[in-house]
């Protein structure tokens, strides 16, 4: 049986586009967490993203608003 109680310990990530090194806590409040957006689970072979490309990332898979284009 699993305990669900069981406290996991901050990793080190290094962001999979970048490159900038960052802390993660899993068993924790994340700064991921405190972000508007929700994107999917990283590809195959891709770990967390940085606070800034996190952002990048959520701009482009943000549907563009038709009535935005020209001002």
């Amino acid at each position: 049986m699993t305990n669900r109680l069981e406290t996991y310990p901050s990793r080190n990530v290094v962001c999979s586009r970048c490159g900038t090194e960052f802390t993660c806590a899993l068993s924790g409040p994340c700064w991921c967490a405190e972000e508007d957006v929700r994107l999917p689970m990283p590809l195959d072979g891709e770990d967390c993203l940085c606070r800034e490309c996190l952002r990048k990332a959520a701009a482009q898979a943000r549907p563009q608003d038709p009535f935005s284009a020209g001002t």
